[in-house]
């Protein structure tokens, strides 16, 4: 970097404003604390404030004459999160009326490099160098074209694997590390976990900050709707295929595995079960303030995708309402032209009232019908004792037996009373005779019926007696 590029960092950024402020211990202490150290995300400024009036309450202790922090808390907070310094992001969440406060990516890196200044009783050298080692092995590996030297690297590797099990079934011991190799890669996976958390809130940040310019673009926008969504879209496309998106992708849908989510509780679990080591409490819930974390880009991320569609939505009802003025405004010069004499053969004639339109994009797309599948094969059924002597209590009226009756008792061009001939030829099954004589069709004879007049039948149904009372019935024969 140049000496102009340095000078403005010192000027704007707002981390190196931080380490020059007079209140630097006291926010760099305490919102580090509070933030980082605790792996909080956005907190009600009720809890922060509570938490701050703590600290201050022991910082002003010491010289309670002159205290160094004689302001409330309230006014440090409001102060720490104005435009002019941004130390911290204060802002409204989605359901909530309380104003909320979170750390800026600026104040990860001043807490950061204050904390590098430090002296270290113990660098861990050797585990950095050998993730370097295997960093770039992979890179090697994920970069070789030539098949056979991919093999013999993985037969190498082999090899490895089946030494150390044959030294393994040799002396139990055997590959163990030793107390300042397990702290060595310890002290490097908290750094490791400590700088994820950090680089969350930097990709937070850029996707805030997509979320930011689109708003301005929307409100300023003047355009056409199709143009406006093609740069917002764009924009956010450059960010999902840039390395860092991709990186953070791939990231969020590994620590999304469940595989991957049980592997790293069991192996926090036993890490921690390990004394020497004394591990910090919350390494062994690190993995859930990852998940946290990336939870809160995505929800940055949703919230982009869903101010785009409100925008579209905006837009299509002010279309639809310029629409109806057009229409209105052709209706108003149409009536002008009309009063005002012009001439009836200038201009079409239309019975209808308005004319049909048929868009293109208004016809259904094709659907394919799913393949019926029929399956003639009954299933058996199951066997039921059935009471088969119904069958044989069936009435059967023989029309033909009666008509044979008719004519043997009405002479040619004859007429008689059905009551005198169900006299002389008695009922014998019931009401299905009496309604067979009715539906009688035969050439030579005719049924006719008074419903002016009424008539009652008396006839035996088994050995009872029963009686009809119907129209008056007439029959003929022709």
């Amino acid at each position: 970097m140049d000496y102009a590029a340095i000078e403005t960092l010192r000027d704007t950024h707002p981390a190196w404003r931080m380490l020059r402020a007079d209140q630097a211990p006291l926010l760099l202490s305490f919102l580090g604390r509070f933030f980082v150290d605790e792996s909080r995300g956005a907190s009600p400024a009720g809890q922060i404030i509570d938490a701050l009036d703590d600290e201050l309450y022991v910082l002003n202790s010491g010289s309670p004459d002159a205290p160094p922090y004689p302001r409330p808390a309230a006014d440090y907070l409001a102060d720490w999160a104005a435009p002019e310094y941004g130390y911290l992001r204060r802002f409204y969440p989605l359901g909530s009326d309380e104003i909320h406060y979170d750390a800026t990516p600026a104040l990860e890196k001043a807490y950061a490099w204050v904390q590098s200044l430090q002296s270290r009783e113990f660098v861990d050298t050797e585990s950095r160098l050998q993730t370097a080692i295997d960093l770039l092995r992979q890179i090697d590996q994920g970069t070789e074209s030539d098949p056979e030297r991919r093999l013999r690297e993985l037969e190498r590797r082999k090899q490895e694997i089946e030494n150390e099990i044959e030294a393994l079934r040799n002396d139990p011991e055997s590959g163990l590390l030793d107390r300042t190799a397990v702290r060595d890669r310890y002290q490097q996976f908290a750094a490791t976990a400590r700088e994820l958390l950090s680089d969350f809130r930097e990709v937070e940040e850029n996707f805030r900050e997509l979320d930011r310019s689109a708003r301005e673009r929307i409100a300023t926008w003047d355009g056409s709707k199709g143009e406006l969504l093609g740069e917002l879209l764009g924009g956010r496309s450059r960010i999902d295929s840039s390395d860092q998106g991709r990186s953070f992708q791939a990231f969020y849908d590994l620590l999304l595995s469940s595989s991957s989510q049980e592997e790293l509780s069991n192996l926090l679990e036993r890490i921690a079960a390990i004394e020497e080591l004394g591990v910090d409490g919350r390494m062994r819930h690190v993995h859930h303030s990852w998940a946290e974390a990336a939870e809160r880009t995505q929800e940055t991320v949703r919230r982009i995708s869903g101010q785009l569609r409100r925008f579209t939505d905006d837009k299509i009802v002010l279309e639809n309402r310029r629409v109806l003025d057009l229409v209105r405004e052709i209706e108003a010069t149409a009536l002008r032209l009309r009063d005002a004499g012009v001439p009836s053969g200038l201009g079409l004639e239309f019975e209808e009232t308005g004319v049909e339109i048929n868009l293109a994009t208004e016809r259904p797309l094709h659907s394919v019908r799913p393949a019926a599948q029929v399956d003639s094969l009954l299933p058996p059924a199951e066997e039921e004792d059935v009471d088969t002597s119904l069958l044989a209590e069936q009435v059967i009226v023989d029309p033909a037996r009666l008509a044979e009756h008719l004519r043997a008792l009405i002479p040619a061009r004859g007429t008689a009373l059905l009551e005198d001939i169900v006299e002389m030829y008695p009922v014998e099954n019931g009401v299905a005779e009496l309604i067979t004589y009715l539906a009688l069709d035969d050439d030579d004879i005719e049924v006719v019926t008074d419903p002016e007049g009424e008539t009652v039948i008396e006839y035996y149904e088994s050995e009872r007696p029963m009686r009809a009372r119907m129209p008056r019935v007439e029959v003929r024969r022709t």
